[in-house]
């Protein structure tokens, strides 16, 4: 869970309202946006490879800083020798390594996600609660993560905040825009503050279909570097490009 001082906070929150006042899009805006990103990419989704919320889970942790693509690589041998909670829970790192040594991280990810199995069997009976703050209390399982978890593998309106919605969200004007940068590079205050941003500023029975576009978005068209605006169905109502 994101922790940042009181008075941090105070001040960044100053510095995105004096943003807000210039870059805030209208309702109407918003809704001609997310109408555009829906008609754009309609079968835009969790791209994570998935049977149950389980893999889910596991899935999403093993993702930090790594390619769904490269995740879906290795998941189904891990899935296939270990399928639940139980089993996993029950795993020695050095085979959960040799399953997932292509990805990222993946000596502090093994060692997460079997913790993360055994608390699932010995806390919640080897299922993943449904609960927020159950959820992050998880090893290896942090705001984006559980919100993740929670809009697809539980079909509650949630917006996580990965690198692509912080940067499209922020870019045109979703949310404070204030440096274009990555969710990465910037402070945890930023990234909490841009969800709080988009949770007020986009409709709630929209903001896991937002989530989804706004990555898709983000992975084919407004890239972090080299963006292709001149082909962007949104060009024409985005702050950035409008000024």
């Amino acid at each position: 869970m994101y922790v940042f001082a009181k008075a941090s906070e105070k001040r960044y929150n100053y510095h995105i309202m004096n943003i807000m006042k210039k870059d805030r899009l209208s309702e109407e805006k918003i809704t001609e946006i997310l109408d555009l990103l829906k008609r754009e990419y309609p079968d835009a989704g969790c791209a994570l490879v998935h049977r149950n919320v389980f893999e889910l889970i596991v899935c999403v942790v093993l993702s930090a800083q790594t390619t769904d693509v490269s995740v879906n690589g290795v998941s189904r041998e891990l899935f296939d020798r270990y399928p639940d909670a139980e089993s996993l829970a029950s795993a020695s790192a050095e085979d959960v390594i040799e399953i997932i040594k292509t990805i990222g991280m993946y000596r502090t990810k093994s060692k997460n996600i079997i913790a993360l199995a055994k608390e699932l069997t010995e806390k919640h009976g080897g299922k993943v609660p449904q609960d927020y703050d159950a959820l992050v209390a998880l090893p290896g399982v942090g705001r984006k993560t559980a919100n993740v978890v929670l809009a697809v593998g539980f079909g509650q309106q949630r917006i996580a905040v990965d690198t692509h919605v912080f940067r499209v969200s922020r870019r045109i004007g979703l949310a404070p825009s204030g440096k274009d940068e990555s969710a990465k590079a910037a402070g945890a205050a930023e990234v909490l503050a841009t969800e709080k941003e988009l949770m007020r500023n986009l409709p709630e029975d929209r903001w896991s279909e937002a989530h989804h576009s706004l990555i898709w978005h983000g992975r084919k068209c407004c890239t972090a570097r080299n963006p292709k605006c001149d082909s962007c169905t949104i060009s024409h109502l985005c702050i950035k490009n409008r000024s």
